[in-house]
């Protein structure tokens, strides 16, 4: 099945049904058994998907015989659909602040209720898409491997909190970004808005949304990292979880800007991919495999760039070159 086969999925239409829709804006006067012949289906099943359609409002009977179905302008019919969508989500948000009077406040909670354990790998990963969803002022995070999710894939629920201007930092560890593009999505979400900064001591994945909420890993081990997890609402555990946020904002250091497109190096200046590499504290072998060369060039390189700047090791090489503004200031 194509994609776009089923672009009409999120107004509540079947992708089958939404087939049959396409079949008839292409062949609009057609009959039933010349649907029929055309497409493979039993004019029962024909039937069938035309109630459905003609119940969203796509399709309309036509008088007389043969039976036959007229489709609705899809702009029209659509802009339709969405809007008996939108209706629909108004009146469940006021049926969500009608049971938001019923919940007990917080402060009301026994403290049981304060923490609660999230356990299943989709069960974690809807919950941290909830919590990023429900951020409205700003979202904490600190990024560090397993992953729940596919880590080379972007957080598109993030961009999407950053579009509506939410405040978004993020602390990555090393260890994150020695992970093969991921460096790359780290600078795209920068550019997007986020304040991203990176650090050698993240001591685990971490997401706090408006300082209300929190999820956090529950397991220690690789294995059981991303199988459970802790969900921690206002108290003082969650206060010392934003503390944690901060002290290791404080000592962490601002994420090298990817170079623009475009835009000469600055004359004089090293390989521009490589010092934000370094800048990064990505091991030797990282900088080779997101480079594309052989650990040899990548070692030759830094040499050189160590010598020129007077840098003792990697790290500090990559911070000089950016503070001189090459490629940016950190």
């Amino acid at each position: 099945m194509n994609a776009e086969d089923n672009g009409l999925s999120a107004v509540g239409v079947d992708a089958d049904d939404e087939r049959i829709y396409r079949d008839l804006l292409r062949h609009p006067r057609a009959t039933l058994p010349e649907l029929a012949e055309r497409t493979g289906r039993t004019t029962v099943a024909l039937r069938r998907g035309f109630s459905r359609l003609e119940a969203l409002g796509l399709v309309s009977r036509m008088a007389g015989r043969p039976v036959r179905f007229l489709p609705i302008r899809p702009d029209v019919a659509v802009a339709a659909l969405i809007s008996r969508r939108e209706e629909g989500l108004a009146q469940a948000r006021l049926a969500a602040l009608a049971l938001l009077a019923e919940t007990p406040r917080m402060e009301n909670l026994a403290p049981e209720e304060l923490v609660e354990v999230v356990q299943g790998q989709a069960a974690v990963v809807q919950r941290f898409a909830q919590l990023q969803q429900c951020a409205t002022e700003e979202l904490l995070v600190l990024d560090r491997p397993p992953y729940a999710q596919d880590p080379t894939q972007q957080n598109v629920a993030e961009l999407e909190r950053l579009e509506r201007g939410v405040l978004v930092r993020g602390i990555y560890d090393v260890s994150a970004l020695e992970i093969p593009g991921k460096l790359r999505l780290a600078q795209e979400s920068a550019a997007a808005g986020e304040q991203a900064r990176i650090s050698s001591e993240v001591p685990m994945k971490l997401a706090i949304a408006d300082r209300r909420t929190a999820i956090l890993p529950l397991g220690t081990d690789a294995a059981a990292h991303a199988d459970s997890a802790v969900v921690v609402h206002s108290s003082t555990l969650l206060d010392a979880l934003v503390t944690l946020f901060e002290v290791l904002w404080r000592s962490s250091l601002p994420l090298p800007a990817r170079p623009a497109e475009g835009v000469a190096a600055p004359a004089g200046s090293p390989d521009p991919e490589l010092f934000t590499l370094l800048a990064a504290g990505l091991k030797d072998e990282a900088v080779a495999r997101q480079l594309g060369v052989s650990l040899r060039t990548v070692h030759r390189r830094v040499s050189e760039l160590m010598e020129r700047l007077g840098a003792r090791t990697r790290f500090q090489a990559g911070l000089l070159a950016a503070r001189r503004g090459w490629w940016g200031e950190l």
